[in-house]
């Protein structure tokens, strides 16, 4: 009996080892405490990679009230989907996506050849998402996905866009400047920076 809970607490103190660093990071649900926090996610940052850009991008964040404000009061996920599609405008959405589409048929129909995402689904996500780029945000698009990393309520959903939008940095796709929604979503689409790290691609070759 003692040799076998010997070897559990043996295993459990590898398994602590191996979780790493992230398990270890505090969270706040105020702004207290965010200027020390930093230095403690930069820490964590270097050991995924971040490099001089991207942790001096860190260094300059300020704790953002407007996302944390935003977060609390999402007001859609309490209504119908009527009267959530009648808040976005989806008429006029549709009626300005269909022209569109009848507009620009070549590029809808290569970009639906080489992803397989059908027309209809990209056109309404650019639509819904940002008016067709006609509001993408201005929210600096860094502190607001390192604020709510800080933040409790979601700090490791938050954790690995937080680390993508410093490598995004680092890479020279978006500044400290960058502006975005107020959760740090970015671009036409509104993707969080982690996913447009790991699937955004460089349609111009720039």
């Amino acid at each position: 009996m003692t040799r076998i809970s010997g070897r559990y607490f043996i295993l459990a103190g590898i398994l602590a080892i191996l979780s790493g660093p992230a398990q270890a990071l505090t969270c706040s649900n105020t702004g207290a405490g965010y200027d020390a926090w930093k230095k403690e996610f930069a820490a964590y940052a270097k050991t995924q990679g971040i490099g001089a850009r991207g942790l001096e991008a860190l260094a300059g964040t300020r704790y953002s009230q407007e996302t944390i404000n935003a977060d609390r009061g999402q007001k859609s996920f309490k209504y119908s989907l009527e009267k959530f599609m009648k808040v976005r405008g989806a008429d006029a959405i549709v009626a300005m996506g269909r022209k569109r589409k009848a507009q620009n048929a070549g590029f809808y129909a290569n970009l639906e050849a080489a992803y397989g995402v059908p027309v209809g689904v990209l056109v309404a996500i650019h639509g819904m998402e940002t008016g067709f780029g006609s509001g993408m945000g201005n929210t600096p698009v860094v502190s607001a996905i390192v604020t709510l990393t800080f933040d409790c309520r979601r700090s490791e959903f938050f954790r690995p866009h937080a680390i993508g939008a410093l490598a995004l940095v680092d890479q020279g796709s978006i500044t400290p400047a960058t502006k975005g929604a107020k959760h740090g979503e970015l671009g036409h689409t509104q993707f969080l920076p982690g996913n447009a790290r790991l699937y955004g691609v460089d349609g111009n070759g720039d």
